[in-house]
């Protein structure tokens, strides 16, 4: 990028250069991250470089491939979103229903269908996938019923992981749900409990998109008042739908479109694919009734065209961005983390040089310390066990100087006692033959 200083002109072109010879000088004085990271250096322009057409080799590659998105749709048989998408993206992805007879056998459970189309408007190719739930809050007992649509956006969530850890990831189809228009019935009050459930299910992996249907049953005084009712609800339990979000640097123009946009949220719509005249002679897509036509295109009807203006011509490449970057990358963190995979938090990690020495120079001191303590531990140790073995060969000398003084104070009482028979005279030893004499005589 670059950055134009006052102080040194305009970025016109030198008397001394050429066009094909641009050249940078230095604007400003160097500005450093506050992680003391390599400096920002701007440079002023002096010459045409090129670099700002790369939004236009965007704009071309895009083209070239093509872009894809996935649109789910849930609500209540009869509220009208097969025809809402029909109108959306003004094409008949969704033929005419045909109401089922009363013998007819209904599904029990919530079904997940999938219809893809690949459209052309102006060059630009879009493959639109548009994912229903027919029997969702259909049934006398509706339990869980959000589970198997959960399951499905997890399903999806998980062929894209899939897909990113193969070997050749050339081909990968993106087929994550980038948008759900969840329909409200306008009953003029709140939300009811399973919209709440269903919205605290979801809110955290997919954009949610609230949207009251049939909007031309009520009243204007009676939507406004709905919608205050709707967004009270959703403040109240913490559900996070998709809003518009703002740029900085954005013209007013841009800003004035994004605060029109939110203001509208839950989008009151209404839906109609058939062309009907109006009193004053135009043709409308719009529903003819006994007291007039309701133009689906007119502002002043529904909110029909800041819906399509925020899914669709503003607003679907942040979708899509915010579903790949925020909701995937959330959803693909925690399944890594649960399967046991965890990341090094210093990979990929700016540090600031200084603070990296000192924090290397307090891990050094901290080992230096550990050695130094197990050091003094196994010298210690050393010692008593010297000690314990000093003691041991002093016990044993000990020992040995007793049964050594003890066995001389026997000699010596027998030296004394043979002293004592020599001096009175009697033989220290007893003689023999006397003794052989006393033994026969005996026996005789």
């Amino acid at each position: 990028m670059s950055d134009y200083d006052s102080t040194n002109g305009d970025a016109s072109l030198s008397p001394r250069m050429n066009s094909s010879s641009p050249s940078l000088q230095p604007a400003a004085q160097p500005e450093h991250h506050q992680s003391g990271l390599s400096p920002i250096i701007r440079k002023k322009l002096m010459g045409f470089v090129g670099f700002a057409n790369l939004p236009n080799q965007v704009h071309r590659k895009s083209v070239r491939k093509g872009f894809q998105f996935t649109a789910m749709v849930v609500g209540e048989s009869g509220l009208g979103k097969s025809t809402l998408i029909n109108t959306l993206f003004n094409t008949t992805l969704y033929p005419a229903k045909v109401p089922l007879p009363p013998s007819a056998e209904r599904p029990s459970t919530v079904a997940i269908e999938s219809i893809s189309a690949d459209i052309e408007e102006n060059g630009v190719r879009l493959r639109l996938t548009v994912v229903d739930t027919p029997g969702f809050g259909d049934f006398v007992n509706n339990d869980e019923c959000w589970k198997p649509i959960v399951e499905n956006i997890e399903a999806r969530f998980d062929s894209y992981l899939e897909q990113e850890n193969r070997v050749n990831r050339q081909k990968i189809v993106d087929n994550r749900v980038h948008a759900c228009l969840y329909f409200i019935q306008p009953t003029g009050h709140s939300l009811k409990p399973i919209d709440i459930e269903f919205m605290r299910q979801l809110h955290t992996k997919v954009n949610l998109i609230p949207i009251i249907a049939k909007a031309d049953t009520l009243t204007d005084e009676e939507i406004a008042d709905f919608k205050a009712r709707v967004l009270a609800d959703i403040e109240h339990h913490k559900i996070q739908i998709f809003e518009a979000p703002t740029y900085e640097n954005e013209d007013e123009e841009a800003v004035a479109e994004a605060k029109e946009i939110a203001s509208k949220i839950p989008f009151a719509v209404v839906g109609s694919d058939r062309i009907v005249k109006t009193p004053d002679g135009r043709d409308v897509r719009g529903r003819a009734y006994p007291w007039g036509v309701v133009e689906v295109d007119n502002e002043d009807h529904c909110d029909f065209v800041k819906l399509r203006q925020m899914l669709v011509r503003t607003y679907m490449e942040e979708l899509r961005e915010y579903t790949n970057d925020v909701l995937y990358e959330n959803w693909r963190t925690e399944k890594l983390i649960n399967m046991g995979v965890v990341q090094d938090s210093t990979v990929f990690k700016e540090v600031n040089p200084a603070v990296r020495i000192q924090e290397e120079r307090i891990m050094h001191e901290a080992k230096l310390a550990k050695m130094e303590a197990e050091m003094k531990m196994v010298f210690q140790q050393k010692v008593q066990e010297k000690e314990a073995k000093l003691k041991q060969s002093e016990e044993e000398l000990y020992a040995r100087h007793r049964e050594m003084k003890e066995a001389l104070e026997k000699q010596r009482l027998d030296l004394e006692d043979k002293k004592r028979r020599i001096e009175s005279g009697r033989p220290l030893t007893p003689e023999k033959g006397v003794s052989t004499r006393k033994k026969n005589f005996l026996r005789g």
